[in-house]
């Protein structure tokens, strides 16, 4: 079973519609939406929930009013200032450190397994896709990512599928991370402007980190030739295949408006461009 992870180093790159037409490409796979902090795959692929579960990660505290003596040692020690004035928790910003429970001389600080979103499994006319929502301010995306893949990797196998297509996180942080641990190929979409160029080398050698074979797909290659240029001589020098090149065009946002991938919404003219950029990446 083999896992590509497209990336881009910085959002608004147009990873997601790239990954939508991709995921109406080839053979039967399995789709995973990495992209937790800000999920949008799920608005061009329609899924079907079959299964909901919860995402529990962590622990928050919490006082019991009944054994609180207000002494105030869990406010004096807690560093994220996560205790009121009157003694009750305040979630937000309670990091489940478990200091005041340690502090607390009258037992009265319990903690409790965090309820931080929930992961979904789901039928697309694509393939089966796993997908998740991140409750509003709480983290531990990375782990959610990694909770996505092994689910995504799980129902490949079950299903006797050879690919699982990630939409994986922008960026560099802890979700990137955990989108390309121990993945097999990854593809790096970027538009030709200086803070993409910046983020896709930095984003490259985080795969070289790992170890992962790198691919680039170079998007909107015409609102800046200098610039897209530029890219393609890097990639040369770095000895990273260019997968292909798109131009800006409207019908990227208009397939997006239709809730269609691009391959469906133009399936003559970018799609068979994108068609074959898939057939490329499906040779390494």
């Amino acid at each position: 079973m083999k896992e590509i992870v497209v990336i881009s180093g910085k959002g608004g790159t147009g990873k997601t519609s790239i990954v939508s037409s991709l995921a109406a490409l080839g053979p039967k796979k399995v789709l995973a939406d990495c992209d937790v902090d800000a999920a949008d795959l799920h608005l061009v692929l329609h899924p079907q929930i079959k299964e909901k579960h919860d995402f529990i990660s962590g622990e928050k505290a919490t006082i019991d009013p009944e054994l609180c003596i207000e002494c105030g040692e869990c406010r004096e020690k807690c560093r994220f200032g996560a205790i009121s004035d009157n003694f009750k928790v305040l979630p937000e910003h309670c990091e489940g450190c478990g200091v005041c429970a340690y502090v607390c001389p009258a037992d009265a600080v319990k903690m409790s397994p965090s309820h931080c979103g929930y992961l979904y499994v789901s039928d697309t006319r694509f393939g089966p896709m796993v997908h998740a929502s991140l409750g509003i301010g709480e983290e531990n995306s990375g782990k959610l990512v990694t909770t996505v893949r092994k689910k995504a990797a799980e129902l490949a196998r079950e299903y006797g599928y050879e690919l699982v297509l990630v939409d994986g996180s922008p960026g560099i942080g802890c979700p990137v991370i955990a989108s390309l641990t121990n993945a097999d190929l990854a593809v790096i979409v970027v538009e030709p402007t200086i803070s993409a160029e910046h983020d896709m080398r930095r984003v490259h050698e985080l795969t070289q980190h790992f170890n992962i074979q790198c691919l680039v797909i170079l998007n909107k290659a015409d609102i800046n030739v200098s610039i897209s240029e530029r890219i393609k001589d890097y990639c040369h020098k770095a000895e990273i295949p260019v997968l292909g090149t798109l131009p800006y065009d409207i019908k990227f946002t208009r397939a997006q408006i239709e809730g269609k991938s691009v391959v469906e919404f133009d399936p003559h003219g970018l799609g068979k461009e994108i068609e074959k950029i898939w057939q490329k990446m499906m040779s390494f």
